[in-house]
């Protein structure tokens, strides 16, 4: 891994769709569907469904799909449309996200809610959630149905979860984890999946894309966790420190009151407790210095090569090596 880092971060500024020529025109019509169907009698709904869906984001999600179905040798049209049904359950949580949170920037971008307030946002959200299901229904496929179905529900309950953690500095590892599985993970997994269901694959490449999905979502919601304490707003496109201001225990926080003394352990608590600001510069040097970015870091490392494991049941082809490459970019990223 460490003799190929230098070469995923280089390729980690190119957009992930240019990684595979093969994929570049399917990502387009993945593109033109998704602002095709964003369409509403209500001019504010357009409004801000555009808004958020054209903010710039790698759409990573709908990628997914397009991958898992060709790496499955899928040859019909509904992965472009399964595709966008990704993307708008993803901005939809996005929505919803940013005003549980009262984000004001995402993506550099003021976010819809410091835009238009926090009910048209949630309203937006809902609307974009139920235009998702609407393409599911042409689409025609009650195993992706169920799927997708399920992964809505464990995401919900995910947020709702990471809501009962907040100012929690008792907050355990597993608990964390089980919070980014459910809120990161699912969605990553079920695109993975739907992409080979929607190929018809066999039950063992559907599995083994399941398990990829989920292990590279972990990773990535693990990587993002250390970029809140390492990356400056311009690179993350939102406020440094984020997660401490609203006194969510991530990973970092949490292994860094297991190695700090008991002077910064407390400190730490009664950060995650008040949330706010005030203490970041010092909680930052107690995260670093605890060596909790690097354990982190390596957590995240493993769920990579989970994900890189589970491709085994593949054949071989680029999009194989595409997604190979995504999940070592996931943890070779700073933005």
């Amino acid at each position: 891994m460490p003799a190929i880092a230098h070469i995923m971060i280089i390729k980690c500024r190119m957009q992930p769709y240019q990684l595979n020529p093969a994929i570049e025109p399917q990502f387009a019509s993945v593109n033109d569907y998704i602002i095709n169907h964003l369409g509403s009698n209500v001019p504010l709904v357009e409004k801000i469904g555009h808004y958020i869906v054209e903010s710039g984001g790698k759409r990573l999600r709908p990628l997914l799909v397009l991958l898992a179905a060709n790496a499955c040798q899928y040859s019909g049209k509904h992965h472009i449309s399964l595709s966008a049904v990704i993307e708008f359950i993803h901005t939809a949580t996005l929505l919803h996200d940013d005003v549980v949170d009262n984000s004001d920037l995402r993506r550099g971008k003021d976010t819809a809610n410091a835009k238009w307030g926090n009910a048209p946002s949630v309203l937006v959200g809902d609307f974009l959630y139920s235009r998702a299901f609407q393409i599911m229904v042409e689409i025609g496929s009650m195993p992706i149905m169920a799927v997708i179905s399920n992964a809505t529900n464990v995401i919900a309950e995910g947020e709702v979860l990471q809501l009962l953690n907040c100012r929690n500095p008792d907050t355990t590892e597993d608990a964390y984890m089980q919070v980014i599985i459910g809120k990161t993970a699912m969605l990553f997994e079920a695109a993975t999946e739907v992409g080979a269901i929607l190929a018809n694959a066999p039950k063992e490449q559907q599995e083994a894309l399941r398990n990829y999905g989920r292990h590279l979502g972990i990773a990535f919601q693990l990587v993002d966790d250390v970029m809140d304490y390492l990356s400056t707003a311009e690179e993350m496109g939102k406020n440094v420190g984020d997660d401490l201001a609203e006194g969510k225990p991530t990973l970092p926080l949490i292994q860094a009151m297991k190695a700090a003394s008991e002077e910064d352990r407390q400190l730490i608590r009664k950060t995650i407790r008040k949330g706010g600001l005030d203490d970041l510069k010092p909680v930052i040097e107690i995260v670093r210095q605890t060596g909790a970015i690097e354990y982190t870091q390596e957590k995240a490392l493993a769920q990579a090569d989970l994900a890189i494991a589970a491709l085994a049941a593949l054949p071989e082809s680029s999009f194989k090596e595409t997604l190979t490459l995504l999940a070592h970019i996931a943890v070779n990223r700073n933005a």
